[in-house]
Parts: C-alpha cells; structure tokens; sequence
C-alpha cells in the first residue's frame, strides 16, 4: 500500500555480492521521508534474506508475482512508482531490461512502470566491458533509463577493476536527483553528452610540507557532476585536492597543481560537449621550489618568494575549442571595489575570457566557500543575466545545465 503524500520509490535489488550495499541506501531512502517498496530477485535472496528487506522498509517482500496476486502487484507497483532504482543491476538484469523480459515481479515492475528509472550496475570488468552488456547500457540509455556507470576498485575476491557498485549515498543522492527532476519535459536531456566539470583549488608548492591555494572545497563542482549524471550524461570529474567521495557515475581524475588540472582537462575536453570550469586554479606559482623546507632565519627576516603567473586555462578553452560547438563555461569569485561592482569585474572577465557562460560569485567576507548553499548570476556572452537566489548548489548547478543543454540544442 503507498503511503500517501510520500514520493514512492521501488528499491529493486537483483542477485549480486553488492546486493548487501542496497541496505543502506534502503536506510537513506526510508529516513529521507520516501515511501520504498523492495522488489528484490530470487538470487538477491541468496545474498540477503526477505526479513532484512521486511524490516527496513516496513513492508512485506515478495520476488514472484504470485504473492498477494488479488492485489495484481506485477502491474501496480510499476504504474504507482515515483521512481525505480535497481541496486545492484547484474549484466542478467540489464539484458532482461533491456530486451524486455518479465520473469519475476522485478522485470515485470520494469516494464510497468511509466517514471524515471536508475540502474545502479555491478559486476566484474570483463562483464561490463562485454559488447553485449555495453549495447544493452546503450539501449536503455536511448530509451531514457539512467545507467550510472559502475566505480572502480576491489570487486568479488582478489580482483579489481571497473565494476564496483558506487557508494550507497552518492547512489541516493542520484537517485534523489533524478526524482526531484521527474515532471521535467526531458528529465535526461543531457543523454548522450560528454561533458567535463573542474572541481577544487589547485595547490603550488614552495617547499614539501608548504604551498599557495584557496578556499575552494569542490562542492559546487561536485554538485555540477552529480546532477549531470542525474540528467544523463557521460561526466569526467577533474578535482583538484578536494576531500569529499566520488559521485558515483561520473570519471574522477585527481590533480594537485594548476598545470595538472589544465593537462586533465584539456585532455578530457577534446571529446566533449561542454567544460564546466568551477574549479579555482592558482593564478600564480612560487618561480622556484625549494627541495628542502624553508627554515626561519635567525636574524627574523622573510624570504622573498618571486611568483610567476600560471597559464589561463579558462581562456585557452575558450580560443582553442577542440571540437566546434563545445559549450564553456567559466566561474567568476568577486569582490566589488572602487573600480567597479562584482557584475562589473565579472562583464570584463566575461569578455576577457570569451567563454559561452560566466557564473558570477560574491565572495565578499568568504561567502560561498565550503557552504552548501550558494547564489550566483549567471552572465552569457550575448549579454543576458541570470540570478539565481540562494539555495542548494545543486540547485545552480540544474540551472547551469539548462543553459548549457539550449546552447547545446542551438548549436
């Protein structure tokens, strides 16, 4: 029976080792306020019981669609779901979906079910790797399903690889994404993009225990990854020094220095279709670095440590765009002064930079940084200006996105 008033999110957990991992992203769904029916498979009951499953969502749990069969459950809990989660999704389960098998009240609830739909994979490499597996990902992607793609590191034994179901609560936060998203016109309209998102502040060494950087804590950037995954998209995540975990479904590739986040993403940036630049990179380097750490003096003087300025990555994206049509955009953190306000120093930046959009933060008195919320103006190379009130960076970040999927769609 759904509970009125509560979004309903069917919770299907098909036969893996992972399907243990689903219990707590059961927990966060449950005490997040969600109304979740477990439909798990007869493998996933090898794994773990019916009573775990019982008891964490506080409803009875069955896997065939001959229990309770008055009330038709292989047709109503698909046509009642707010949205369906499959973690973990076996290669079995992905072929079923997407070939449209019904075997068990799990496949029958997905082809029911009109709402968004996230598969969570997890298998070892050479089955996700595998063409079959590959082209049904591709299918269900077409069709408008979000497959986010699996994590990498130890799987079943020994082994390691790609194939790793993501974290339970970056799955949630997926998962929420996506549903907050359901009335959408396009609720996946980055399907089928590459796009690439800086995260953090870049660190330049003076010596090996000091060095020049900023406050920037990744969250914004973190957020953008997230929600493009939620939409759809194919994310590579370049942070730079931030301390948060993984968004499941998006590449991370870890840099320390303002040159290792422009190699990354320059690299990265030749196969997609829009940069998100919301990283804060250093805008000088010590000329020099000490091999040993720089002592205090006895005599209580400084040492004068000389700067160079390091390479724009933002503008060169901007001139030097690898693919024609790549959206960019850029982050702005200002501070008015007698020269001219925050939007005054960001309209000159804009243009200075050449990029496509320009999200503006004040940054007046350490606003914004590390906070979870954030408000910014978003400026566009035609002249248009977006406000966006203070809220949930994620928030933003669907509000950058939309810009980015017009420019896209008008390119």
């Amino acid at each position: 029976m759904r509970a009125e008033g509560r979004p309903h999110v069917v919770l299907g957990v098909s036969g893996g080792i992972a399907a243990y991992k689903a219990c707590e992203l059961l927990r966060r769904l449950t005490e997040s306020g969600h109304d979740v029916t477990v439909v798990p498979t007869v493998s996933a009951l090898e794994f773990v019981g019916a009573p775990t499953w019982a008891a964490l969502s506080g409803k009875p749990v069955a896997a065939d669609v001959w229990s309770g069969v008055h009330e038709v459950p292989h047709v109503r809990i698909g046509q009642t779901a707010d949205l369906v989660v499959v973690a973990p999704a076996t290669a079995d389960l992905l072929a079923k979906a997407a070939h449209g098998l019904a075997d068990d009240l799990l496949t029958n609830t997905l082809l029911t079910a009109r709402c968004p739909v996230v598969f969570a994979p997890a298998m070892h490499t050479e089955m996700w790797e595998h063409p079959a597996t590959q082209e049904n990902v591709a299918t269900l992607r077409r069709r408008g399903a979000v497959v986010v793609e699996p994590a990498e590191g130890r799987l079943t034994g020994a082994d390691t690889g790609k194939g790793r179901l993501p974290e339970p609560a970056e799955i949630f936060e997926v998962a929420t994404e996506v549903l907050d998203r359901r009335d959408a016109a396009n609720p996946t309209d980055l399907a089928g993009l590459h796009v690439v998102v800086s995260a953090g502040g870049t660190r330049e060494y003076l010596d090996p225990v000091r060095f020049l950087g900023n406050r920037s804590s990744g969250l914004q950037g973190y957020a953008l990854a997230r929600t493009a995954v939620a939409r759809g998209a194919e994310v590579t995540l370049v942070a730079a020094n931030v301390a948060l975990p993984d968004p499941a479904g998006a590449k991370v590739v870890r840099v320390e220095t303002t040159a290792e986040l422009r190699e990354a993403v320059v690299s990265a940036a030749a196969t997609a279709d829009a940069v998100v630049m919301a990283a804060a990179p250093a805008d000088f380097r010590p000329g020099a670095v000490s091999e040993a750490k720089i002592k205090k003096a006895d005599d209580g003087s400084a040492p004068v440590i000389a700067l160079e300025q390091n390479p724009d990555i933002l503008a060169e994206l901007a001139r030097e765009r690898v693919r024609a049509g790549t959206v960019v955009v850029g982050f702005a953190a200002e501070t008015g002064d007698d020269h001219g306000s925050v939007l005054d120093h960001a309209r000159a930046k804009l243009a200075r930079k050449g990029c496509d959009l320009l999200v503006v933060n004040d940054v007046s008195g350490g606003k914004v940084f590390g906070s979870p919320e954030n408000e910014a103006v978003v400026l566009d190379r035609d002249g248009g200006a977006t406000a966006v009130p203070r809220g949930s960076k994620s928030a933003l970040a669907h509000v950058i996105w939309d810009q980015v999927v017009a420019r896209v769609e008008t390119a």
